[in-house]
């Protein structure tokens, strides 16, 4: 399945100042430390150069993918109509089975991030959730199984 081309703005900002600090402020800089360690002579033992290199290319691979991934995504911002139902972007704090309180964000494939709890809109929780309202409830396949969620509480500011 291809993945989706949404981001949220904040996202997006995150994205562009890593592209733009790789860019501008760590390739110079390694790019300089290889230039130095090469200057040192036989570059086939010298460490700094091989791993100078190296970091250079995953570098320019980063920078390459970041450049190609900002032009087709597309910024969703929150729509005053959404209010009261889960869309891109909402914060949705669930209840499940063993009464246990879990908050989700919904945001782009591109700034999942499973520590802060923010899910891919594409993942199977997030299209369960897509369009619901509070008090709805939604069952989802999961890799531990089937899980039925009530929908508390929903809101396009953080949620704690």
């Amino acid at each position: 399945m291809a993945k989706s081309n949404y981001i949220t703005r904040e996202g997006w900002h995150s994205l562009d100042q890593e592209l733009k600090y790789l860019w501008k402020i760590e390739r110079p800089k390694v790019t300089q430390a290889v230039s130095d360690a090469a200057a040192l002579g036989d570059r086939s033992e010298n460490a700094e150069y091989i791993y100078g290199k190296k970091r250079l290319r995953e570098i320019d691979r980063r920078v390459r993918f970041l450049s190609k991934r900002l032009d087709v995504l597309q910024i969703v911002d929150p729509d005053p109509q959404q209010e009261g139902r889960v869309f891109f972007g909402a914060w949705v704090k669930v209840e499940n089975d063993n009464e246990e309180e879990h908050i989700f964000r919904l945001v782009g494939p591109d700034e999942f991030a499973p520590a802060k709890k923010w899910i891919s809109i594409d993942s199977p929780v997030a299209r369960a959730l897509l369009g619901k309202q509070v008090d709805d409830e939604v069952t989802v396949m999961t890799p531990n199984g089937m899980v039925t969620y009530w929908i508390l509480e929903i809101s396009y500011q953080h949620l704690t």
